[in-house]
């Protein structure tokens, strides 16, 4: 088992590497659990015995008794959704009487939905590929300094007034630039806000909150959504998400100073998947894709739509190991390769013009024309999901561990054979 006093989870692939899993796993040892970036757009799947849980906005320690769990102010919140989701929490059994939101979370209003699905209708054939959750235009009205955030809900008639004055310009471009009839500011005030103002009660200084958690000796666990290769800067940009995935950006979006980010932990599929549009370097399409697609439940959590398949792209798993500074690696879904056959990594590229390239290119058109450099692997036809330690799995299953760590750089030192917390064990 890993000591630690910080533990950072990070996705080191295109997302959807089971964090959500692996965050469930560590949270029992842990008193705080703190979402840092994204929003609805990111969907975690834990297990518990025979139950499935679906969370998009709370961080996986909510599904313990007793930890304190915080969305940062790296986040942004669909009012609607989040509320949503607690209630079929709350059906389950499930309270959030230790729930704390940031104050300077930003809000997703009913105009960011419709600008995010009206630009994504207008690229046509370039569609980049987004849930239309309004996560993109959220983002973009923060940096161009006229987000609304969710402190703004303790003044109802600042807010009113502020939300009027962004509908207003939102409205212009939604009727001149896209031909839409826009929104009203009455069906706000009558089916947003009420909504909105009920999450009041959990709005707080987080980074206050988690400056006197850390100060007493809190066990804190910092939650990634999406990952390394969606990063608005590091990713396969503009196929990317709108905030920034990295072990980096804990420090914004969290509030908490860089010597407090702790101990960061990778996590990788033994394969890889991609959801939506732009380059997948390893993908691999017919019977072998339609196989690990099925045997990893490979379909969106929050959109449903199935994921693309590859094979383990290791010059992507490197170059997320090295700019999280990756000190352990969790290898997920790792029993969906028992029967595949010979396995793959990709352990660098082939460039258009025969150069070969071991580090991942900023450069789109490079990498949409390049081919995978494969180390073949022999595969496993053993069930490996009973697994309890590294001493139970089959010789090839542990050739090809050493084949991901050599590849990555980085230790393999927790393994997942199965949705379930007990199918989790360490390799330290």
């Amino acid at each position: 088992m890993l000591d630690y006093t910080a533990l950072s989870v990070v996705g080191c692939q295109w997302g959807d590497e089971g964090k959500g899993k692996i965050t469930d796993f560590l949270a029992a040892q842990a008193d705080v659990v703190v979402r840092y970036q994204g929003g609805p757009n990111a969907g975690h799947t834990v297990t518990i015995e025979n139950e499935t849980f679906k969370l998009h906005h709370l961080p996986c320690g909510i599904l313990y008794q007793g930890k304190t769990c915080i969305i940062g102010n790296g986040m942004v919140l669909d009012a609607p959704i989040l509320l949503s989701e607690l209630a079929n929490l709350e059906k389950r059994g499930i309270t959030a009487e230790n729930l704390f939101i940031s104050d300077r979370a930003h809000l997703i209003l009913p105009y960011h939905r419709r600008q995010d699905s009206l630009e994504e209708e207008k690229r046509g054939d370039q569609k980049i590929g987004t849930t239309l959750r309004g996560i993109g235009p959220a983002y973009q009205d923060k940096i161009a300094r006229r987000g609304i955030r969710a402190g703004e809900l303790r003044d109802l008639g600042r807010l009113i007034k502020r939300i009027a004055e962004v509908l207003k310009e939102k409205n212009e471009l939604f009727q001149r630039y896209y031909g839409d009839e826009g929104i009203t500011m009455q069906e706000i005030e009558e089916e947003y806000i009420p909504v909105a103002c009920r999450l009041l009660p959990y709005i707080t200084d987080t980074a206050l909150l988690l400056a006197n958690q850390l100060a007493k000796g809190a066990k804190v666990i910092f939650e990634g959504a999406q990952g390394a290769m969606l990063d608005i800067d590091y990713g396969t940009y503009p196929y990317v998400t709108s905030s920034g995935t990295l072990a980096g950006n804990i420090c914004s979006g969290a509030g908490i100073p860089p010597g407090k980010v702790g101990t960061i932990l990778g996590v990788g599929k033994a394969y890889s998947t991609r959801v939506g549009a732009g380059p997948f370097p390893t993908e691999i399409e017919g019977p072998t894709a339609e196989l690990i697609r099925e045997r990893g439940r490979e379909f969106g959590t929050t959109t449903g739509r199935p994921r693309r398949i590859g094979w383990l792209d290791g010059v992507a798993l490197r170059q997320a190991c090295r700019l999280n500074g990756v000190q352990h690696l969790a290898l997920t879904l790792f029993d969906v390769l028992s029967g595949v056959g010979k396995l793959q990594i990709a352990t660098a590229y082939r460039g258009p013009d025969g150069s070969s390239i071991e580090h991942f290119p900023a450069e789109l058109h490079i990498l949409e024309k390049s081919t995978p450099v494969y180390r073949e692997f022999t595969g496993w036809s053993e069930d490996i999901s009973r697994a309890k330690s590294i001493k139970d799995l089959p010789q090839a299953a542990l050739e090809y561990i050493r084949g991901v760590e050599e590849t990555a750089g980085a230790h393999v030192s927790l393994l997942s054979v199965g949705p379930r917390r007990d199918q989790t064990f360490w390799r330290l």
